[in-house]
């Protein structure tokens, strides 16, 4: 009877502190293939980034079949309608920012033109808005009504970066042992354009804003002729962008791995005096590192 009571009481101790206790997602809101927390043995998050230009990503970066040009089109016609600051996917990025981001250089401020003024041909100006350059000398003739003496030019117009120009992607994924099917998944999260700063101005990585691979994903299914991952070997084998990235067709190597400080495989390895080089090959050993962890759990 004693025996009885006691297990009453447990069982009534743990229903109050499972009431008490807050609700915890067993689901990721953000995964393709959401893996519930209660079969997760471990998991890893990484980020990784994959140089466009490197032989083994070509097929992503094509000749007019460029992964950015298809993410940056989609994101200006609003298919890709949330775009995040950082990778914590929190903070949404304003359409008209990550316009600006994409613009290499500024369009050159012309001035006004003024009817009292003597023009000579190759001179620009400003009218309503328009970029106008002489034809011929001139004066008092308005840029609009004058054909013969102006000419609408794009003179000075501010240019975005080509798709060409956005070589390096940096991928976040979560790396999951699935403790009931035992085997080891990898779950993208999301991706951001950079573009590296051997293309910019200022010779500054131009990070443009990271997107759910969950969107991105709806994105390469809708338009199988542009998300094609080009087989340079057999043309008959050519993929989907989304199945390119569920057969690990990409070469990318380690940036991040989930750390309480938040560094990068750099910060923690080029201090301290060490060698930039020695962060160069730390990449691969934690590559290797992981790899471990995986077989591993197969000798016992």
């Amino acid at each position: 009877m004693k025996s009885f009571s006691f297990v009453i009481v447990l069982l009534l101790i743990l229903n109050i502190a499972n009431a008490q206790a807050p609700d915890v997602p067993q689901y990721n809101p953000n995964s393709l293939s959401p893996i519930p927390r209660y079969e997760q043995l471990y998991k890893y998050r990484v980020w990784r980034d994959i140089d466009l230009n490197e032989k083994q990503n070509e097929g992503f970066f094509s000749n007019n079949g460029q992964i950015s040009k298809l993410i940056v089109n989609a994101i200006k016609s609003g298919e890709l309608a949330t775009i995040y600051e950082s990778d914590s996917m929190t903070t949404i990025m304003p359409k008209a920012n990550f316009l600006k981001l994409l613009v290499a250089t500024q369009a050159t401020t012309w001035p006004d033109w003024d009817p009292n003024a003597n023009y000579l041909a190759q001179d620009v100006v400003t009218f309503n808005g328009v970029s106008y350059e002489a034809q011929a000398d001139n004066s008092g003739k308005n840029p609009s009504t004058s054909t013969d003496e102006w000419a609408v030019t794009t003179q000075g117009k501010g240019a975005e970066y080509l798709p060409s120009d956005m070589v390096k992607m940096r991928l976040m994924e979560d790396m999951i042992f699935d403790r009931r099917r035992s085997r080891l998944y990898y779950d993208i999260q999301a991706v951001q354009l950079i573009v590296p700063g051997t293309k910019t101005m200022n010779q500054v990585d131009n990070e443009l804003g990271w997107v759910k691979y969950k969107d991105l994903e709806k994105v390469f299914r809708n338009h199988p002729r542009e998300a094609v991952w080009f087989n340079r070997y057999n043309t008959a084998e050519n993929k989907n962008f989304a199945d390119a990235f569920i057969l690990r067709l990409f070469k990318g190597v380690l940036y991040k791995i989930e750390n309480p400080d938040d560094a990068t495989i750099q910060d923690i390895y080029s201090g301290n005096g060490r060698p930039y080089k020695e962060s160069v090959w730390a990449r691969d050993w934690e590559e290797m590192r992981l790899m471990e962890k995986e077989h591993n759990l197969w000798e016992y």
